[in-house]
């Protein structure tokens, strides 16, 4: 189970640096692309460079490998409510806990994957946020297998 969840983390992170990395140095958006967020605001473990869109990409598999909504690390903003006439989010501000978890939470698979991941031979599957809550605000527990398992012998040398 954590492997899996760290798998989805790793996935996640791939996916920023990725995205990151095809960014323009100026952090605007490719020539002609459309976009529909406004640029990111008050980053501090994410690229700088994102575009509004793809941090709402990298959001959206962070809220699904949490099984999660915006509002869980964004405070409500009722000045700017959405179309839908609920309350919009204030996506700068730092007033909620569950911001600075996520923002470690990030930092610590970023730090495994860099320290530890890369260092194992043919290893391709990063930790991300899924590795180890599967959907699940709180790590999800992993149990063995009650009976009949046999772990495969190591191969002889």
């Amino acid at each position: 189970m954590k492997a899996a969840s760290l798998f989805l983390f790793a996935l996640v992170l791939s996916f920023a640096a990725a995205i990151a990395a095809q960014t323009p140095p100026s952090g605007a958006p490719p020539a002609g692309a459309p976009h529909r967020h406004p640029a990111p605001k008050n980053l501090q473990v994410l690229p700088k460079t994102l575009t509004g869109d793809q941090l709402d990409e990298i959001m959206d598999a962070w809220a699904a490998s949490l099984g999660v909504h915006c509002d869980s690390c964004h405070t409500a903003d009722p000045a700017h409510p959405r179309p839908d006439g609920r309350p919009g989010l204030d996506f700068a501000d730092d007033s909620k806990p569950e911001k600075a978890t996520a923002r470690r939470m990030f930092q610590m698979t970023e730090e495994i994957n860099r320290d530890y991941i890369a260092k194992i031979d043919n290893s391709d599957a990063p930790v991300t946020c899924g590795t180890c809550h599967r959907g699940h605000l709180g790590p999800q527990p992993f149990a063995l297998p009650k009976e009949g398992h046999n772990p495969p012998k190591a191969p002889a040398k």
